[in-house]
Parts: C-alpha cells; sequence; structure tokens
C-alpha cells in the first residue's frame, strides 16, 4: 500500500529501524533515534557478472524532502536505470561535477589562464590585462563557474563596459573573455566560448583619428608657441617641441629617461618595454633636439626622468599636461600630442618628398603585410637621420 504524508509524518520509532514501503522499490527508513530517511532499492548487473547486483540510493532526509520529490527522485533513478547508468555513480558523478564547478569559477580559470601566458607578455602589457580583468569583468561574473556563464550573462557585462562609454575597451575586454573561454575548454574545465555568440549584439565601433593640424597651420601653431601668450612652463613647451621634432607617441616621450639618451651619438634609444609594439625604437636627434634636450637638463636636474613632474619628481609628467597646454594655446579639438605624428607623416611625404617606408619605419608602425616585415630588416636609418635633420631644419624656416 502506498504511503501518504500523514503516514510519513506520524510513523514514529522503535528499538530497531523500520521500513515503510511505497512500491517500486522505494521505501522510508525510520531510525531509532527518530530520524527519516528515503531509500531505493533496486537492481544493476555488474560488469563482467551475470547476476545482478542489488544496491541501495539515498534520496534525502524526511520532511525536507517530500514524499512528492522523493517519487519524483525514485522516477528519475528508474529513468538512468532504463538506460543502463547507475544511479549511485551518477549521483556520485554529479556531486564531483558540482565540486569541480565551484572550484573552477570564471575568475580562478582566468587567473590561471594569466599566469600561463604573462611571461610572454611586457610587464606592462600584463599589469593592464590584470587590471581591466579585476575592473571590469571579474566583479560582474568573476564569482560563476566558468560552465554556467551564458551569452545573455557575458552579454550585460560587456554592455555596461559600452555604457560608461567605453567601445574600444568592451572589444577587447570580450575578446579576452574569448581567450579565457578558450583555456578552459583545452584544459577540460569549461565547455564552450559564449563570446562568439554576443558579438553581432555588440555596439558598431565608430573609427576616428586624433585630431591633427593641416600643414598649412603649422606656421600659425608655431607663432603662438613661440610668442607663449598661454605662458606654459619651460618644461611643457620643451615637450610640445619634442613631441614636434620626434613624432614619437606622448607615453614614450614623457616617460623617457637620461639613460636612454646618447648625446654623442645623436640617438634616443626607447626600450622594447615601453613601445606600443614591443620592440626597441631608435629615433636619430636633430640638432635641434639635442639643444632643447640640453635646456631639459637644466630644469629635470639630477632626476632621472627626461620631464619630471614639478609636484613629484619621481614621477613624469602627465599626458594631460601636454593636452592641457595645446587647449590654452587655443587649439583644443584642433591638435593632440597624437596628432603631431599625422602630421609629421604627411607633412614630410608631401613637402620634403620622403618615401612612406622611412617615415613609418620613424613613427615605429608595425609592418602592414608579409613584404613590409622582410624590409623591416632594413631599417632606413640613413635615411632617417638625414630625414629628422631636415625634418627640423624645414620647422626652424617656417619660424
Amino acid at each position: 500500500m502506498k504511503l501518504t504524508d500523514i503516514k510519513c509524518k506520524s510513523a514514529k520509532p522503535s528499538n530497531k529501524s523500520v521500513k515503510m514501503s511505497d512500491g517500486g522499490g522505494m521505501y522510508l527508513e525510520i531510525m531509532p533515534n527518530g530520524s527519516k530517511y528515503w531509500r531505493l532499492k533496486y537492481r544493476i548487473r555488474v560488469k563482467d557478472q551475470e547476476k545482478l547486483k542489488e544496491k541501495r540510493l539515498a534520496l534525502g532526509v524526511y520532511p525536507e524532502i517530500s514524499l512528492k520529490e522523493a517519487r519524483e527522485r525514485r522516477d528519475e533513478a528508474k529513468s538512468l536505470l532504463e538506460q543502463g547508468k547507475d544511479p549511485s555513480l551518477e549521483k556520485k558523478k554529479k556531486k564531483a561535477l558540482s565540486q569541480e564547478s565551484n572550484v573552477n569559477t570564471f575568475e580562478a580559470v582566468a587567473l590561471e589562464w594569466y599566469e600561463v601566458n604573462k611571461s610572454k607578455w611586457s610587464e606592462r602589457y600584463a599589469d593592464g590585462v590584470l587590471t581591466r580583468l579585476e575592473t571590469y569583468i571579474f566583479p560582474e561574473i568573476g564569482s560563476y563557474p566558468i560552465t554556467e556563464i551564458e551569452p545573455p550573462l557575458l552579454l550585460q557585462t560587456i554592455r555596461k563596459i559600452e555604457n560608461r562609454p567605453a567601445i574600444e575597451i568592451a572589444k577587447r575586454q570580450l575578446q579576452k573573455c574569448s581567450e579565457v573561454f578558450c583555456y578552459a575548454i583545452a584544459c577540460g574545465k569549461g565547455i564552450r566560448d559564449p563570446s562568439s555568440d554576443i558579438k553581432a549584439a555588440l555596439r558598431p565601433q565608430k573609427t576616428s583619428h586624433y585630431a591633427a593640424l593641416d600643414v598649412k597651420e603649422l606656421p600659425e601653431f608655431l607663432q603662438v608657441l613661440e610668442r607663449n601668450e598661454a605662458r606654459l612652463y619651460r618644461n611643457t613647451m620643451n615637450a610640445i617641441k619634442l613631441l614636434m621634432l620626434t613624432f614619437v607617441r606622448t607615453s614614450e616621450l614623457i616617460n623617457a629617461t637620461w639613460d636612454e639618451i646618447d648625446f654623442e651619438r645623436k640617438e634616443w634609444i626607447i626600450p622594447a618595454e615601453r613601445m606600443k609594439m614591443d620592440k626597441e625604437h631608435l629615433v636619430p636627434l636633430s640638432r635641434q633636439v639635442i639643444e632643447i634636450l640640453i635646456d631639459q637638463k637644466e630644469i629635470a636636474g639630477d632626476w632621472p626622468l627626461v620631464f619630471p613632474s614639478s609636484v613629484r619628481p619621481k614621477q613624469s609628467i602627465s599626458n594631460n599636461t601636454v593636452l592641457g597646454a595645446i587647449k590654452r594655446m587655443g587649439y583644443q579639438g584642433r591638435m593632440t600630442g597624437h596628432g603631431f605624428r599625422a602630421l609629421a607623416m604627411s607633412t614630410i611625404k608631401q613637402e620634403l618628398g620622403y618615401r612612406h617606408e622611412v617615415v613609418d619605419r620613424q613613427l615605429a608602425h608595425s609592418p602592414r603585410n608579409k613584404i613590409d616585415a622582410a624590409y623591416d630588416r632594413a631599417l632606413f636609418l640613413e635615411e632617417r637621420k638625414k630625414m629628422m635633420q631636415e625634418w627640423a631644419d624645414y620647422i626652424d624656416a617656417l619660424v
């Protein structure tokens, strides 16, 4: 006779365990201490044996697991038996997978991926990767088991970055998440990469260029700089002039140290770890640049940085120092520190007649294709030395 909830609730313990059957192999076992356990008795064929082996499966504790829930668990176990699977073994597998999921959170797998890969990155790049994961990704999905992260959850995380707004950062963080998911799959800790399913839902990135002056506007800019009605510090004026004459990236200039500069050879060698392409870069120094650096040496004194901050001389001036100076000169929205690179590229080709490849190497751009990469070995150094002096002379003539 089948059980009822009233029978289960009113069942009393005795000196020995009592079994109350519900049919289909399931019964409620009442222990002498009053505890009540749901059990399922079943038989299954053991490999290489003719006889069926009798086994028991724990279905839960009453009343936490009701009679209805116990019957549902019994039916699930019966279904597994029909498929030739052992319910006890399947239960153990499920428990093991659950424990593994709790250990293999997205953050745990991402940190493991980071440790494996950081040796092939520069220190600056590696720090950036970890910082952005800690800032944008871990607070959102870091605690989730990596196997349970579905496309909508990942999309929600990336959308929050887009809404900052930071479209480019969102795109890059999605790429890093994809690398983590692929690593998890390779290690047997993940099942799939959900990032591929959400790319179509991302906002399109508008291509924008840094503001840069046209060559026709350069004479006026130089006059404004020389008059210095914006009352810029010598330090700042020297930085702007060097950006114009060397057309390096702003970060490469403001973080320069004196040990990178060889006054005798008239060369500035920027180490690979400070370059965008992680490759050492040589900047030939014109006579005018040497003069500015000598003046800057008086300002910097014994500090190792070429452009030490006046407030914290152990740190360099910031990118905003240059942008703020350009704004005070009246060129906000028309020129940036990076804009000197575009200005130099167009003017040197147009006015001085140099080939694109020569200017491109001086800008430290990565080769566009395999043919360009082959020519990258020929660094056009002699041409670049001549070009840098002619560029400085051209600027002088405009002044």
